[in-house]
């Protein structure tokens, strides 16, 4: 799954070219593969991911303000090197033309960036809400609370979105989520194991602390803390676990209004639905049923006084960045420290970076990619694709698995991908957000109001497959079944992942990989669930589809093996969408890359040969050094697993990494011919 997601599934990572001549990688400022960043004491195939980064990992700390330290993050620190200087550049600027792209980022950016204001004034931006909170007396006017809290940005208690409709992708509808959670999610309730225990507790200890700040004293906070905790409890007690929300088919639950007014009575939803600015819906998509038929049981059940401290405690919770040093510290101490170990704050203009970047991303992104984007990496990305798919539509035609009839349904698939490299070809319109120099919080309240009403705005019309789910900038790649999109934003379109002059072993090894990531989840364990419409429909015969199941299990059982830390195993199952898109992705590079004349060459770069630099690209993608609580964290709640397992287990099943680097059945990494898993 991705780095980022919305209803819809979104699954991310993070040109043949034979004629064309090999380009020795000196390139100013790095080295494609550098042995200074191997750990050559390590055997290969005892631990790869050691071998090829192990001295990188001894150099590299991680920082105090991080919970992990890597390839990534040494990438977004030069991206975020240009961005800074354009939103210094864009706030310095006195005389931008009210509405220009320039004037909404910057002054959106200097407001963020007033820390004297914004810690002179406190918790006042927020007084009208808490007096809205403070007025309500039932239930009727606590949903309209909560309604109207999500016209304008601020989504408590349920997810909101407009999707297009999983089995009918034409059609726009609205869809329900389960939230309300100040955890990361369900399992952190329930979690028996030391760790989650003390991330409980720090919780129920760090609620009373926000209480505080709105001024309630100790002995209140701690009693009200402990009404807010057990509400969340029973939330979370109704909501899906991670595992179970990777089941497209389960969470596509379509009601009519007078159905889901059956299933959650006291919901009303024709008056909730109004409330929001949703007119003329006969259909709505329910994730969970469940969460909201227990919902409406609670906003009976519970006292409307601790609906009130539970909608003022998220208020603040949700705001905190937005607010004083004294509420935005508190909230680093549970969500940065506790959660993450990370030991201090990022510096403000990275944080308020982050900011402009998701409410007004395709802004900030036309003004970077203007100056920092090279058109030759689009063009060579489009070729690297091209023969990306080329490489797995062989694969797939070659498969002993699968049947003619399945196999022509998948090539249908496999080639009606849609590519977007870099940056939209059609930029989002804010025309109507407005932005003010000195407010920092109206700022954030006026863009999440936008965002809504770009949401609504979709209603009624075709669904738009231009649109992008991932800003310019990012550091990252994604899968978009509902559209059968791959999805490689500018950012990621950098070394090490990608760099027009370098040998095409590392490109196909590092951009390449990530390429075919993106492409297999198009038939992962979730994604084949897609056709190549983009519908939630079975294209697959019984028969294909249990061999493609046994095929899968077999790579959930290498993970399962896994000990990752303390005495927690590998999560196989959250993470097997990720495990099949790296191993496929990884499958499809190397195919490519033995079509082009490096790859058909044996001439060493640097004394490594074409097949060794491709392996070690892929390798180095992924260093990072990880803080024990980040670690923790990854195995519980990511769909995708640790970067040492990114590495050594798809390698595993690789015969080509066998021979490259000469791994004996006496090497701890290797793997019986038998036992190597092949899927696509």
């Amino acid at each position: 799954m991705t780095f980022r997601q919305t209803f819809f599934f979104v699954s991310s990572i993070l040109a043949i070219s034979s004629c064309k001549p090999k380009i020795k990688p000196v390139v100013a400022g790095h080295k494609m593969i550098d042995v200074a960043n191997m750990d050559t004491t390590v055997r290969p195939g005892d631990n790869f991911y050691l071998y090829a980064n192990g001295r990188w990992l001894k150099k590299n700390a991680i920082p105090k303000s991080e919970s992990e330290w890597g390839s990534f993050n040494e990438l977004q620190e030069t991206t975020y090197k240009s961005l800074h200087s354009i939103l210094d550049s864009a706030a310095a600027l006195g005389n931008a033309p009210m509405g220009s792209s320039v004037q909404k980022v910057g002054d959106l950016y200097r407001s963020g960036m007033d820390s004297l204001t914004i810690n002179k004034i406190g918790l006042t931006p927020l007084n009208e809400i808490i007096i809205r909170i403070n007025n309500i007396g039932d239930v009727t006017s606590l949903l309209e609370e909560i309604t109207y809290e999500h016209t304008q940005g601020l989504g408590q208690l349920f997810n909101f979105a407009v999707t297009p409709d999983d089995k009918n992708v034409t059609r726009q509808i609205c869809q329900f989520a389960q939230g309300g959670l100040g955890m990361p999610g369900r399992e952190y309730y329930f979690d028996s194991d030391e760790r989650t225990v003390k991330i409980r507790d720090a919780y129920k200890h760090y609620i009373p602390r926000i209480l505080g700040l709105l001024g309630e004293d100790k002995v209140t906070a701690d009693k009200d803390a402990a009404d807010i905790y057990n509400l969340e409890l029973s939330l979370a007690g109704a909501s899906l676990t991670r595992k179970e929300m990777r089941d497209p088919y389960r969470l596509y639950n379509k009601y009519t209004i007078d159905g889901i007014d059956r299933l959650t009575p006291g919901l009303e939803w024709k008056a909730l639905l109004s409330a929001m600015g949703v007119n003329g819906q006969d259909t709505i998509l329910v994730s969970e049923p469940h969460f909201f038929s227990a919902t409406a049981r609670y906003l009976r059940s519970t006292p409307v006084d601790v609906w009130k401290k539970y909608l003022k405690f998220h208020l603040v919770n949700d705001m905190a960045p937005y607010l004083s040093n004294e509420v935005d510290s508190t909230e680093f101490d549970f969500y940065g420290k506790i959660l993450y170990g990370e030991q201090e704050r990022k510096p403000r203009w990275k944080r308020v970076l982050q900011v402009v970047d998701n409410y007004e991303g395709e802004l900030l992104g036309q003004l970077y990619v203007d100056r920092k984007f090279k058109p030759e990496a689009k063009a060579r990305m489009t070729e690297l694709v091209s023969n990306l798919q080329k490489a797995y539509a062989e694969r797939i035609q070659k498969l002993d698995w699968m049947s003619a009839e399945t196999k022509n349904k998948a090539l249908a698939k496999l080639n009606a991908v849609t590519r977007k490299i870099a940056y939209p070809d059609k930029w989002k319109d804010y025309g109507t957000l407005i932005v003010v120099n000195n407010d920092y919080v109206k700022n954030i309240l006026s863009a999440g109001q936008w965002a809504y009403k770009y949401e609504l705005g979709k209603l009624g019309k075709p669904v738009d497959k231009t649109i992008w789910g991932m800003t310019p900038p990012t550091i990252n790649a994604y899968y978009n079944p509902a559209f059968n999109e791959i999805v490689f934003p500018a950012g990621i379109l950098q070394y090490p992942f990608f760099d027009e002059t370098a040998d095409d072993a590392v490109n196909y090894g590092g951009i390449g990989g990530v390429i075919g990531h993106e492409m297999t989840h198009g038939f992962d364990d979730q994604g084949r669930l897609y056709n190549a419409e983009g519908n939630l429909s079975n294209w697959w015969s019984s028969a294909d589809a249990a061999n493609f199941t046994t095929r899968a299990a077999g790579v959930a059982g290498q993970f399962r093996k896994i000990i990752v830390i303390d005495n927690i195993h590998a999560n196989d199952s959250l993470t097997e969408g990720e495990n099949l898109a790296d191993l496929g992705g990884l499958s499809i590079a190397y195919d490519a890359f033995k079509k082009t004349k490096q790859g058909q060459g044996n001439e060493k770069i640097d004394g490594f040969t074409p097949d060794q630099r491709f392996f070690l690209s892929w390798a180095q993608v992924w260093r990072t050094n990880q803080r024990v609580e980040a670690l923790a964290a990854q195995v519980k709640s990511d769909p995708h697993s640790p970067p040492e397992l990114r590495v050594n287990v798809p390698l595993s099943n690789l015969d080509a990494w066998y021979k490259a680097f000469n791994i004996k059945p006496a090497d701890k990494l290797f793997r019986p011919e038998n036992e190597r898993v092949k899927v696509w």
